[in-house]
């Protein structure tokens, strides 16, 4: 699991892994729409029943893996998500290639359904897994036979607990796409992979 202070030497030693390519005429990328609830909206983001189960087997069925990103009205590092990350052309294709990713409010009244079949509104299941600052991406496994009896925050096989510039934040997706949670912390992958 990556800390806060991990952020910090992430940042430093990533900065220089991706070249952001500014966005042109001929690289065009509409600026994203905010929602009634007051949160940026990207049109690629998933749009489901709410039911972790479902969603994490609809991601294997695309080759990709599920991941939430909890957000709230108001969040500054959230705005910057949205105008700065996924708007550099290397992150958004590759978070959009990649995974299948969910949005959720962190004082939302949705009812969502959690792994274990436990119905919880958006901010009871934030509490749940001890979302503590927007915006935090959780990262889960493939399959669902990881889950047995593991529950809450214990499930992520990773988690980005606040915002990260473009390539630290890119860095953290590959991360967990390759799998190399299994063998490696994530500074070490950063260490490894900024040589």
């Amino acid at each position: 699991m990556i800390t806060r202070r991990d952020f910090v030497g992430l940042a430093l030693a990533a900065g220089g892994l991706l070249a952001a390519r500014p966005v042109s005429a001929e690289n065009p990328i509409a600026p994203p729409e905010m929602g009634d609830d007051g949160l940026y909206i990207q049109p690629w983001f998933i749009h489901t029943f709410l039911d972790f189960r479902e969603d994490l087997i609809a991601a294997e069925r695309h080759g990709k893996r599920f991941a939430v990103v909890w957000e709230q009205k108001g969040c500054s590092a959230c705005k910057r998500l949205h105008l700065v990350n996924f708007r550099v052309p290397e992150v958004r294709d590759f978070v959009r290639d990649n995974f299948d990713l969910l949005q959720l409010d962190v004082h939302g009244s949705r009812a969502v359904t959690d792994f274990d079949g436990t119905a919880l509104e958006e901010r009871q299941l934030a509490r749940r897994y001890h979302v503590l600052y927007t915006p935090t991406i959780q990262f889960f496994p493939d399959g669902l036979d990881e889950f047995k009896g593991r529950s809450g925050k214990d499930l992520e096989v990773a988690r980005m607990p606040g915002y990260l510039p473009p390539p630290a934040f890119l860095t953290m997706f590959r991360f967990v796409r390759e799998k190399a949670y299994e063998r490696l912390r994530f500074q070490e992958y950063v260490d490894r992979t900024s040589v």
